[in-house]
């Protein structure tokens, strides 16, 4: 037994399938009226929400959802894909024959050679294949002339994830703190610097120093081993169960927070603290 759940039919479909139900999806003639009008920049939103959703099913340990989330994260693949193979620059199978051989080529502490059977005997330890992993995109780099260690740290991801990926970035080439102790007095010179804009009233000043403020808090993060934008989910996940306790109890008094005093909400928000 696998240990995987069963299929629930008997005949699955297989990607060849799901490839051509795209096709189907964007033949100009008789396909999806919606679908027939993407393109690469109007789907970005939905790759993005749908990814959020797949990182929402995981952290709730839903695993039936989850396989249905990546199946929703395939088809943005399988759509960009597409729309690839209409220009005539890529198509599906180009996408799997690209990650097929970058993995094999970052990975040659486990594909001898480069051959997905090939075996290597010598073992390494985590962080020297982390030391290979960046030279071999460095190395990469080079060959596609993009210029700096920080050349590869995508734009469009969120301002968290991009901070941390930074740093982890200059971190590499031992641009960093050395003891979380350093990056905490940071914050509080940070902090400084922001209660000073703040009392200068200066609104371009405030939003550079809370932007440095945040910036070094993600630095914090990082040099506890946590992920920043997974920290701020879980603190938004809190605030939003504290919250609507809060409301929910308000109802139960007859009443609502938009009617209430300061204090009130303020006793409200600590009793839905103490159910943590």
């Amino acid at each position: 037994m696998s240990g995987l759940p069963e299929a629930k039919h008997v005949n699955q479909f297989k990607i060849a399938d799901l490839l051509r139900i795209m096709e189907r999806l964007r033949d100009p003639s008789d396909g999806c009226p919606w679908d027939t009008k993407q393109t690469f920049t109007s789907v970005i939103p939905h790759t993005l929400e749908e990814c959020y959703e797949l990182v929402d099913a995981i952290e709730q340990g839903d695993l039936p959802h989850v396989a249905e989330e990546l199946g929703d994260v395939l088809f943005q693949v399988v759509f960009y894909s597409e729309l690839g193979r209409e220009l005539d620059a890529f198509d599906f199978h180009a996408v799997v024959d690209g990650i097929a051989r970058k993995l094999l080529r970052r990975h040659p502490h486990v594909f001898a050679d480069g051959a997905i059977e090939g075996r290597v005997l010598e073992s390494l330890t985590t962080e020297e294949v982390k030391a290979n992993w960046e030279a071999i995109k460095r190395e990469e780099r080079s060959e596609t002339k993009a210029f700096g260690s920080l050349s590869d740290v995508p734009n469009a991801l969120p301002a968290l994830s991009r901070a941390q990926k930074l740093q982890k970035k200059a971190a590499a080439v031992g641009f960093d703190w050395q003891r979380l102790g350093d990056v905490l007095e940071k914050l509080e010179e940070e902090m400084t610097e922001f209660q000073e804009a703040v009392s200068d009233n200066s609104d371009e000043a405030m939003a550079e120093e809370l932007g440095d403020l945040i910036f070094t808090a993600v630095n914090v993060a990082r040099h506890l081993g946590f992920d920043a934008e997974n920290v701020l989910r879980r603190a938004n996940e809190k605030f939003e169960t504290r919250f609507n306790d809060m409301e929910a109890a308000a109802l139960e008094d007859g009443s609502s927070l938009s009617n209430e005093s300061n204090v009130q909400m303020e006793a409200r928000w600590q009793s839905a603290k103490s159910k943590d």
